[in-house]
């Protein structure tokens, strides 16, 4: 069962073919982190499920090259540069530090005249990049300029896998693909007749804000065209808030891996956290990351789940795919649309949400009722 998953990631997700180069990457756990004991078994399991993927995948396409390298210990930190030579080419990455623009794009202090730079570096060495990539590493690259470049300049199909749990093979990925890109398109397209968006959910919690000019974005775990990116396990539509717009609280019950010992609070005016409060020790993780960075607390993500066979709220990477559930998130907003780049972006899941679209001429519209879609 599991080999047989693995392999229809390549056949049915991503459609590889046999003259093609992949990457595949894993980060291991690096000396400062302290993960669980379960935390423990499962990266390590990860680990090995990566392996065993890229065996498969040597069968399948013209190359793949296998890294692991040091967990960067947060969502939406750059890789290291080890990966960014295997993914564009040695010649794509001497060409960026010449120019000095390398050592700005992985810490992500790059302005937009460096950007601009780096992007045409990319274009200029793009058919030297490979052709997939399939990120098995336990913190997310999905915002990353990484992952930005290869897929939006180079054409890369690029599949995000964070804190993947072998269990989800059998469950979350066994879906009927078709159907699901059905109903989670069908979801985009109404999302994205809206102004702005408000949300409700029975622990107390409440959002609003405006996504005039941002398009909500399908994850339907069909990733066969060219530049395609997205989750797997997948289902879910997602956006980027219009900064500074979000007005509300939330009250978050879980963290991504674990259920917390009790509620923590976030606060949050004109787009922007500005209160945590809670005595679970998540509180303070969250406090910290405010610490290091102010963008660290925009609100940067709306998302919705599809996935009928998603079922585990203790894992935010199958949680957030739950059918009916919403999620937001914290920090990077720059690689779907948004505008603030951080290397930090942390999702929450929230369960029964009412969520109801605002339209251009005032007219509202209930697209979820206490979980339920109603559109």
């Amino acid at each position: 069962m599991i080999t047989a998953a693995l392999r229809d990631i390549y056949r049915i997700n991503l459609g590889v073919k046999k003259y093609e180069r992949l990457l595949l990457f894993n980060d291991r756990i690096a000396e400062n982190e302290v993960p669980s004991e379960s935390d423990r078994e499962r990266r390590t399991k990860l680990r090995c499920l990566a392996l065993l993927a890229a065996e498969i995948g040597r069968k399948l396409c013209s190359s793949l090259a296998y890294f692991e390298y040091p967990a960067t210990g947060s969502h939406g930190a750059e890789p290291p540069a080890e990966l960014w030579k295997l993914a564009f080419g040695n010649e794509a990455i001497k060409a960026l530090k010449r120019e000095r623009v390398f050592s700005c794009l992985l810490g992500k202090k790059a302005g937009e005249g460096d950007i601009s730079k780096a992007e045409d570096i990319i274009r200029s060495y793009s058919t030297r990049a490979v052709h997939c990539v399939i990120a098995l590493s336990n913190y997310s690259t999905s915002h990353t300029r990484f992952r930005d470049f290869l897929t939006r300049i180079c054409g890369c199909r690029y599949v995000s896998m964070p804190l993947f749990d072998v269990s989800m093979l059998e469950g979350a990925m066994n879906v009927d693909w078709q159907a699901l890109a059905k109903t989670t398109r069908e979801l985009a397209k109404i999302l994205n007749t809206a102004d702005s968006v408000m949300i409700k959910t029975p622990n107390g919690s409440s959002l609003s804000f405006s996504k005039k000019g941002r398009k909500a974005f399908s994850d339907t775990g069909i990733l066969t065209k060219q530049g395609a990116f997205g989750n797997l396990p997948a289902g879910e539509v997602f956006l980027a808030p219009v900064e500074g717009s979000a007005q509300g609280g939330l009250v978050l019950e879980w963290g991504p891996t674990r259920p917390l010992s009790s509620p923590v609070t976030i606060i949050i005016r004109d787009g922007y956290v500005t209160d945590i409060s809670g005595t679970d020790d998540y509180a303070e993780y969250l406090l910290g990351k405010l610490r290091e960075r102010s963008d660290n607390g925009n609100i940067a993500e709306l998302g919705i789940g599809t996935n009928g066979a998603a079922r585990r709220p203790d894992n935010i990477l199958e949680a957030e795919k739950i059918f009916g559930t919403v999620h937001i998130a914290l920090g990077d907003n720059s690689s779907f649309g948004g505008r603030v780049k951080t290397p930090f972006h942390q999702d929450f899941v929230f369960f029964k949400p009412t969520v109801t679209l605002i339209r251009k001429d005032n007219s509202k519209k209930d697209i979820l009722r206490a979980g339920k879609f109603v559109y």
